[in-house]
């Protein structure tokens, strides 16, 4: 990485100099610099309105970037150790999504693990690729699907050696990381292209002893959200592309689907985000997983909780773990993760990332201090204590419960169906896709059997107060299934 070159941001100063020219605006957007709109000054501030601007000559255009867009996305794949980034303002789903689009076309197979984010299944209906799922296997603990054993992968390469790529979470919402490194190895000996989620890892480019990043194992593609762990904007993210990929023809896929009217707000905060973690990332993230690791031991103190980290690590599913994720398995006091994750947001003001039937995760980044660490360390304890009075109690473990895959996911979403209520739907093949979110992996997609477990456990969910979502029905009571098989 050039460093020299990485203090500057080519966007950012850019915008700096409009504001400086005090151009009249008219263009879009219509607002023009806030003047039409005094109540969105008021709220966002001046400075920010301002520089809310459509494309124009100096500023170059997201769809086709020649100037100083081109330049920032040649500095933030030099950061990261690509051969081409793309900056992304649809969020990480609009990069899974162009992975999934750039590499697999209708009928054409992909290998992937059943508990991917539900772009992936959506990229799969819009493509009409068939989905591959490689057995994913259970930390029966804490009820969590881990990562992909590299003995499961070898097996599927063999038994579907047409497949066009693989698809890996790296690492999985709950910090659990595959071996990366050795599904691409076996993945480009077979001719077949490796992308990579990495929503949840933008640090693994900057930080030490982490799981390697998808660019440093040789991976194809990679999805990274800047604005999780990196410190940029909601909705910015950026797309990365390895060695022999054909970035002119990604670009190309990327502009199917993303805006042409590009916010320069999500621009700029990706132009600074990568500065600042090329100059600052390592110290930062070396802080990051002191904190973490530092809360880990905390709340493993307190009893009844269980924050895992890198004891679970076994050479298989669980290759490595990402320590900056504080995932905490909540059941040893009696109480689910979203009741936990419900208790820290209505009575003690602590907003966590997720709360799912056996765990809670509290993201940690570049953000965060010391002092706000020890606040949700004090909160748990006092839930502990509160939960010890009360009658514990056997609760359902979050067991991942993998479908019978019937149809594509494509063929299941556009094929005739009808409206049942949920508890009718036993044998059926389900039309549209259900699940709690977060994390937002489908507990059906479209073109899966519904059974009686599946239904259980949506029903213990919606009990435990998990947000289901979907569905044609915005309760989720009601589900489209198949009416042509």
């Amino acid at each position: 990485m050039d460093r020299i070159s990485q203090h500057t941001a080519p966007v950012y100063e850019a915008m700096l100099e409009l504001r400086k020219r005090r151009v009249v605006p008219f263009d879009v957007p219509g607002h023009k610099r806030g003047r039409g709109n005094p109540e969105l000054v008021d709220f966002l501030g001046e400075k920010c309105v301002g520089v809310d601007v459509n494309s124009m000559k100096m500023l170059d255009n997201l769809s086709h970037p020649v100037s100083v867009i081109k330049e920032a996305e040649e500095l933030t794949a030099d950061a990261f150790g690509a051969q081409h980034a793309f900056f992304m303002v649809h969020g990480t789903t609009s990069a899974v999504q162009a992975m999934v689009l750039a590499t697999v076309r209708a009928g054409e197979e992909i290998l992937l693990p059943r508990n991917v984010h539900k772009s992936v299944i959506n990229a799969l209906v819009l493509c009409g690729g068939i989905p591959v799922y490689v057995p994913v296997r259970v930390n029966h603990q804490i009820g969590i699907a881990t990562g992909m054993a590299l003995s499961d992968v070898e097996r599927a390469i063999r038994e579907h050696p047409q497949a066009k790529a693989i698809f890996v979470n790296n690492p999985t919402y709950y910090g659990i990381a595959s071996d990366l490194k050795g599904i691409v190895d076996i993945a480009h000996k077979a001719g077949m292209k490796v992308l990579v989620d990495e929503a949840h890892g933008t640090h693994l480019y900057f930080g030490d002893n982490l799981p390697i990043s998808g660019m440093a194992a040789g991976a194809d593609l990679a999805a990274v959200s800047m604005h999780k762990s990196g410190g940029s904007l909601t909705q910015s993210s950026i797309m990365l592309c390895g060695k022999g990929v054909d970035a002119e023809y990604v670009q190309q896929i990327i502009n199917l689907t993303q805006t042409t009217s590009a916010s320069y707000l999500l621009i700029s905060s990706l132009d600074l985000s990568r500065r600042n973690l090329a100059l600052h990332g390592r110290e930062s993230f070396e802080k990051v997983s002191s904190m973490a690791e530092y809360a880990r031991a905390e709340i493993n103190e307190i009893g009844g909780f269980y924050a895992y980290g890198r004891e679970l690590i076994d050479g298989d599913s669980v290759f490595d773990f990402d320590v900056t994720k504080l995932s905490v398995f909540t059941q040893g006091i009696g109480m689910t993760g979203i009741e936990v994750y419900d208790m820290l947001r209505d009575e003690y003001d602590i907003q966590i990332e997720f709360g799912d039937i056996g765990n809670i995760l509290a993201y940690i980044s570049i953000g965060d201090r010391i002092r706000d660490i020890e606040r949700l360390v004090g909160a748990l304890e006092d839930i502990a204590d509160r939960s010890a009075a009360a009658n514990r109690k056997e609760l359902y473990c979050g067991e991942f419960i993998a479908p019978e895959l019937v149809m594509s996911p494509r063929d299941a979403f556009y094929a005739q169906g009808e409206r049942m209520p949920l508890e009718k739907t036993v044998g059926r093949i389900a039309g549209e896709m259900l699940m709690c979110y977060p994390p937002g992996i489908p507990i059906l997609t479209p073109g899966e059997r519904i059974t009686q477990e599946i239904l259980d456990y949506i029903e213990y969910a919606r009990e435990k107060g998990c947000s289901l979502q979907g569905t044609q029905d915005l309760e989720c009571r009601e589900m489209r299934i198949l009416t042509e098989i």
